[in-house]
C-alpha cells in the first residue's frame, strides 16, 4: 500500500475542475497538471486562469505544482485524478470520447501499485465497465491485483467564490476498502469540510448523477409553473416570495436550465436506465420542458414586440449575457444560444453582449461574433438574459438609451423591479 509521504498526484485536465483541485493538491504535495491544450498549459505557467477559478496569487501559492501537455511528464505518479468533460452529443446521449482517450493514455504509463480517480460525471457503472477496462486492456495489468481505482465526483460550482474546492464536502470511493480509505485520506490532505466514503464506486456515482438531476427535475416544475400562471395573467415571482414564506417551500425560480452539469448530468443516469430496460418518466418530462424554455421566451418577446406595433421581421434585439450562469465566462452548454437561434428563426438581427465571456471562444462554439459594447437607441427589445453583476445595476432608463422609443424590455432573471419590464418569465 502506499504512503501519503509517498504521493505523487498527476491531475488529467485543468478546467473549472482539475484546476482548482491542482492547486490545492500543489500546495501540499509534488503535483503535475496535464492538459491536451498547448495554450492553456502556456497561460497557467505565465500565471493566468481564464476560467477565472483561481488568481494569479493563487497560482503562485502552489509550489509544488508543474504543468505539461506530454503524458510521459506523469509517468512518476502514482494517483492520477480524471477531471475530464463528460458531454452529451448532438442526439442528447453520453459522449465518453474524452473520459476513454484520458484512460488509454493513463493506460500507457500504468504501474503496479498506482491508484486512478476519475471525478468526471457518468451514469452509475462507468468507471469500472468503460474506463476500468481500457486502463488494463492498454497497461497488461489487472484491476484490483496490480492498480486500483476510485471515484469522487467534482462539485465544483463555477463562478462561485464562496464554495470552493477545499470546503464543499467530498464524496470519496475506492474499488476495495482499503483503497476507499487511502482514496479518502488523499482528499483529506486538502478538504476542510471533510469527506463521506460512499460505500462502493457505483454509490458515488450514483450520487453524483442525482444531484444534478434533482435540481433539474425542481426547475422544471417550477418553469411548469410559470407557463401556467403567465397564461392566468400572474406574476410567478409573486407567487414564489408568498409560497416562500411557508418554512419547507423550495426556493427555486424558473429560468433556463443549461450548464456542463444540470442540463447534461439527467441524459447520463436516463441512459443507464433505458439501457436496462427503464424507460424515466419523470426525468425526461422534465429535461423535454427545460430544453424549450428558449422558444417559449422568445414566443412570448416575439408577441410583446406585436402587441406594441413593433415589426418582427428585421427587428433589432439586444441579448445581455451568453454565459450559462452569472459572473461566470463558462459558455459550455448555454442556453441563451436558444433564444439566440430562435430569434434568428423570425429573421430578427441580434446582438449578444458579454462582458464576461471571451469572444473567440464563442465565436469557435457557436460561430457568433460577441459585440464589445451595445449600440445607442439601436434595439427594438433588450433581453435580461444573465444576471452579471454589471447588468444589475441597470434601471429602465440605461436600457431606454440603448432601445428605440417604442422596445419591449424582457427580464429572464428578475433583475430589475416589475413596473421596469414588459415581460417577467
Amino acid at each position: 500500500m502506499l504512503q501519503l509521504d509517498q504521493l505523487k498526484i498527476a491531475i488529467v485536465g485543468l478546467g473549472y475542475v482539475g484546476l482548482p483541485l491542482a492547486v490545492e493538491f500543489g500546495k501540499k504535495v509534488v503535483t503535475v497538471g496535464l492538459d491536451i491544450h498547448e495554450k492553456r498549459i502556456e497561460a497557467l505557467k505565465a500565471g493566468n486562469d481564464h476560467t477565472l477559478e483561481t488568481s494569479s496569487e493563487e497560482l503562485k501559492q502552489a509550489t509544488y505544482l508543474s504543468y505539461t501537455t506530454d503524458i510521459q511528464d506523469i509517468r512518476d505518479c502514482n494517483f492520477y485524478i480524471v477531471t475530464v468533460p463528460t458531454p452529451i452529443d448532438e442526439y442528447k446521449q453520453p459522449d465518453l470520447t474524452p473520459l476513454i482517450k484520458a484512460s488509454n493514455s493513463i493506460g500507457q504509463i500504468l504501474k503496479k501499485g498506482d491508484v486512478v480517480v476519475y471525478e468526471s460525471t457518468v451514469y452509475p457503472g462507468a468507471t469500472e465497465e468503460v474506463c476500468i477496462p481500457i486502463l488494463e486492456k492498454v497497461s497488461g495489468l489487472r484491476y484490483n491485483q496490480d492498480f486500483f481505482a476510485g471515484y469522487s465526483p467534482e462539485r465544483i460550482n463555477p463562478g462561485d467564490k464562496e464554495h470552493r474546492v477545499t470546503n464543499i464536502l467530498k464524496i470519496t470511493s475506492g474499488s476495495t476498502p482499503e483503497i476507499a480509505d487511502y482514496v479518502d485520506a488523499v482528499y483529506n490532505l486538502i478538504i476542510k469540510a471533510g469527506t463521506h466514503q460512499a460505500t462502493s464506486i457505483k454509490v458515488a456515482e450514483a450520487a453524483k448523477v442525482i444531484e444534478n438531476t434533482q435540481r433539474d427535475v425542481n426547475i422544471a416544475l417550477i418553469n411548469e409553473l410559470a407557463l401556467i400562471f403567465n397564461k392566468m395573467g400572474i406574476d410567478t415571482e409573486e407567487v414564489l416570495q408568498a409560497a416562500g414564506t411557508k418554512w419547507n417551500f423550495l426556493p427555486f425560480r424558473p429560468g433556463l436550465v443549461g450548464g456542463h452539469c444540470i442540463g447534461v448530468d439527467p441524459y447520463y443516469l436516463t441512459h443507464k436506465a433505458q439501457a436496462i430496460g427503464y424507460h424515466p418518466e419523470i426525468i425526461l418530462a422534465g429535461r423535454r420542458l427545460n430544453d424549450s424554455m428558449g422558444a417559449y421566451v422568445v414566443t412570448q418577446l416575439v408577441k410583446t414586440m406585436v402587441k406594441k406595433r413593433i415589426q418582427v421581421e428585421e427587428a433589432k434585439v439586444l441579448v445581455l449575457g451568453l454565459s450559462f450562469k452569472e459572473n461566470c465566462p463558462d459558455v459550455r452548454n448555454t442556453k441563451i444560444i436558444d433564444i439566440v437561434n430562435e430569434l434568428k428563426e423570425y429573421h430578427i438581427d441580434v446582438d449578444v453582449y458579454d462582458p464576461w465571456v471571451e469572444p473567440s471562444e464563442v465565436q469557435h462554439e457557436y460561430g457568433i461574433d460577441v459585440i464589445s459594447s451595445p449600440k445607442k437607441n439601436y434595439y427594438d427589445a433588450v433581453v435580461m438574459a444573465v444576471a452579471h453583476q454589471q447588468f444589475k445595476i441597470l434601471n429602465r432608463a440605461d436600457i431606454a438609451n440603448m432601445a428605440k422609443e417604442n422596445f419591449v424590455l424582457y427580464d429572464l432573471k428578475y433583475v430589475m423591479d416589475k413596473q421596469d419590464v414588459d415581460i417577467r418569465l
